[in-house]
């Protein structure tokens, strides 16, 4: 049987943390923020956790 291989594109979107957690970036704060409210910019600097089914698809495909 072939080993399991990381699938790049989410290793690149996705990181896993000491205690098994999966985080990402929120999308669309990279331009057009003007029209975004400073309370939202500010949210959409920490970085968001993934959780249920989609923590499990992901764990996944990031096992290499």
């Amino acid at each position: 049987m072939p080993k399991k291989k990381t699938h790049k594109g989410i290793a690149k979107r996705f990181k896993k943390s000491k205690n098994g957690k999966l985080t990402h970036k929120k999308s669309g704060y990279v331009h057009k923020l003007t029209k975004k409210s400073p309370g939202n910019k500010r949210k959409a600097r920490k970085d968001k956790e993934v959780t249920g089914g989609q923590k499990e698809n992901l764990d996944k495909l990031l096992s290499s």
